[in-house]
């Protein structure tokens, strides 16, 4: 084989101009219908839908794909393309992580700044402040009226065997601390309950455990105090003093003789409280009883239990309401009763001593 037959057998053939051309046009459109499914992409995530025209809530319940919550905010107007809505989330992986609730869309929204919501878990919430001194029923109504429950469930939740043995306490009066809460739309009545003892552990610290088996108390003890003294009454700075009535009353084993007790235990209160009712034999009758009654009567705040843990350094035994919102102390009962006659009159007067 001379040298020229063998350089043509060696020599690899160039490929046609044409092939070149057809490959690079090729991966041109492949590149090009990439940038334009993510600019499509782009413009749907980044871009906020006017799919309504009023407000769309979206409840999340336990068990819902995420397919099926995508296809509730289409239906609603909230989103405009569900299967692509969930081929994004997926894609991230952020269709597990979806938290359960009722979730409120106000005005045009983009997908992205709804999936944001759905997974930081932004539900509807409803801003309740509990006051100093608000009973069970009372929190109860209250809570009805902000659509987060019926006293009667509410009543129910309180009292369930079950509950109560969870948060380690026999009865939830004095226990639900009053302060503002949050609560989730569908929180359920057990929820809130326990967000709110919560609360009170949070805020009854080891210090203050401390400091009631100083005084002799119980933590139940120390909190029906508190509950008293909140009940009461008064301006702040009276509360450690209306303490100081109440366990110089206790150290000489004297009756408490306090009315809000007596109308806690009264099944229905009209408003006036009678002389039958005074008489009226009770666990809540501070009038017919030695000591304390059996629990609180009310969900004290902070500053009753603390003046119930800090008495003021005083001798007084007696006092009375001076119809202002604040009160007159007495250390004698000839000096309690004067002030009854001066203040009240002819209206019955709480600590009036009796034979």
């Amino acid at each position: 084989m001379d040298e020229g037959e063998r350089n043509r057998q060696l020599t690899v053939p160039e490929s046609p101009p044409t092939s070149r051309r057809g490959f690079l046009v090729a991966g041109g459109l492949v590149l090009l219908a990439a940038f334009f499914v993510l600019g499509y992409l782009a413009a749907f995530l980044l871009t906020p839908y006017h799919g309504r025209s009023s407000v769309a809530e979206i409840e999340v319940r336990r068990g819902d794909t995420f397919s099926a919550v995508a296809r509730e905010l289409a239906d609603k107007g909230v989103v405009s393309h569900p299967r692509l809505f969930v081929f994004w989330t997926r894609l991230h992986g952020l269709d597990t992580r979806v938290h359960r609730g009722l979730y409120r869309f106000e005005g045009a929204a983009s997908p992205r700044s709804v999936l944001d919501g759905l997974v930081r878990g932004r539900t509807v919430v409803h801003k309740v402040t509990i006051p100093e001194g608000f009973t069970v029923r009372q929190i109860g109504r209250l809570l009805e009226r902000k659509g987060l429950a019926t006293p009667e469930r509410f009543a129910a939740a309180v009292s369930e065997p079950a509950v109560l043995a969870s948060l380690g306490t026999g009865s939830m009066e004095g226990y639900l601390f009053p302060t503002t809460y949050f609560f989730r739309a569908l929180a359920t009545e057990e929820e809130i309950v326990k967000t709110m003892f919560t609360e009170f552990k949070d805020t009854f610290t080891a210090e203050m455990e401390v400091r009631a088996r100083q005084l002799g108390l119980t933590r139940h003890q120390l909190v029906t105090l508190a509950s008293i003294i909140e009940k009461e009454g008064g301006p702040l700075d009276e509360m450690p003093i209306v303490s100081a009535v109440f366990h110089n009353r206790l150290k000489r084993g004297m009756r408490l003789q306090s009315d809000p007790t007596v109308i806690y235990g009264l099944e229905d209160f009209n408003g006036d409280l009678t002389r039958e009712d005074l008489r009226t034999p009770g666990p809540y009758n501070t009038y017919r009883i030695n000591g304390l009654p059996t629990g609180p009567i009310a969900n004290p705040g902070l500053a009753a239990m603390k003046a119930a843990l800090f008495p003021a350094d005083v001798g007084y035994l007696y006092f009375v309401s001076r119809n202002d919102g604040s009160h007159y102390f007495s250390e004698s009962l000839r000096e309690h009763n004067s002030a009854v006659r001066k203040y009240q009159k002819n209206r019955r007067a709480g600590f009036t001593e009796r034979p």
